[in-house]
């Protein structure tokens, strides 16, 4: 019972997190910003809305947000969250999950040459070259994950015998992956400073010019399953920083989304206090994500030999 709620949970409050980070960008620019459900307003006003269809594009346009949507509910299935047993878990399940959300990239980005516009075009090259070398920093820290937790389950990761988290013995160490992955975060979610998803220049686009002949339904199921991978790494963070026990009850919960909340305003806080890079050198920061667990590894090696 536990793990369908934790899982309905997570459905339905996906979409109110972002509000924080509207509400925290709102603090700093000195406005009071838009209400907290105002990303459940947009879905809804977008499903009653009708789809738009240009002659050129094919059945593939309409399949991008299907699967895009559909792979990152599905990742949300193979979570444990706060400390709660996933609704699917097997052995290399966590090659599965990755891959199952480079699948629902795969398919935004052809959906969005299918509409043989130049500049969905431009977008589509640089998402693919940005994530294919945030992928370096996710397996890097996966591999390392498997050395510390001898598994390749997801969930073993977090609620198994020897759960991964600043309480282990290489606690200290998992700063920098903490970093690198927030880092990751703001890559795989098109945040400041690699992208902005409020910005409505083409040139400078990334995942946003990929998507700007979606709309009606097709557009809410892009923003749904854009709110389930943000909050996917959100949770992935938040278990890294405190190790969940199956037995909390409660308190598991309150702890989750009380860190939930300090990751996604943390989110809002960087977006405030920086700017977006120049296209040159979103590369330098990706990849120096990788970098920061790298070097975690090699610190990591004295301690489990």
């Amino acid at each position: 019972m536990e793990t369908f709620i934790s899982l309905a949970l997570a459905i339905l409050g996906a979409p109110l997190f972002p509000g924080i980070i509207l509400k925290v960008k709102a603090f700093f620019a000195g406005k009071q910003g838009p209400p907290l459900l105002i990303k459940y307003y947009t879905v809804g006003k977008l499903l009653r809305k009708g789809s738009v269809y240009s002659n050129s594009t094919t059945f593939v346009f309409k399949l991008g947000p299907v699967v895009g949507f559909v792979s990152a509910l599905t990742v949300l299935l193979f979570f444990p969250f706060a400390g709660t047993t996933p609704l699917f878990s097997f052995h290399g399940d966590v090659i599965v999950l990755f891959y199952l959300m480079g699948l629902g990239r795969f398919f935004t980005v052809i959906a969005a040459l299918d509409t043989a516009s130049p500049f969905e075009g431009m977008g589509a090259a640089r998402e693919v070259f940005f994530s294919m070398l945030a992928e370096i920093t996710v397996f890097t820290v996966l591999l390392l994950f498997c050395r510390m937790n001898g598994s390749l389950s997801f969930s073993e990761y977090f609620i198994g015998e020897n759960p991964i988290s600043f309480m282990s013995d290489s606690g200290a160490l998992l700063v920098l992956v903490v970093v690198a992955m927030f880092m990751v975060l703001l890559v795989e979610n098109s945040r400041v400073p690699v992208d902005d998803p409020a910005t409505h220049l083409e040139l400078t686009m990334i995942h946003e010019v990929m998507i700007l002949d979606h709309s009606g339904p097709d557009l809410a199921l892009i923003e749904l399953g854009s709110f389930y991978k943000l909050f996917f790494y959100s949770a992935f963070i938040t278990h890294l920083i405190y190790p969940f026990s199956i037995a909390a009850g409660i308190g598991n919960w309150l702890m989750f989304y009380g860190l939930l909340i300090l990751v996604y305003g943390f989110v809002g806080i960087t977006e405030s206090v920086m700017a977006r890079f120049k296209m040159n050198l979103v590369p330098k920061f990706v990849l120096t994500s990788f970098a920061l667990v790298f070097f975690g590894a090699i610190l990591t090696m004295g301690v489990f030999q």
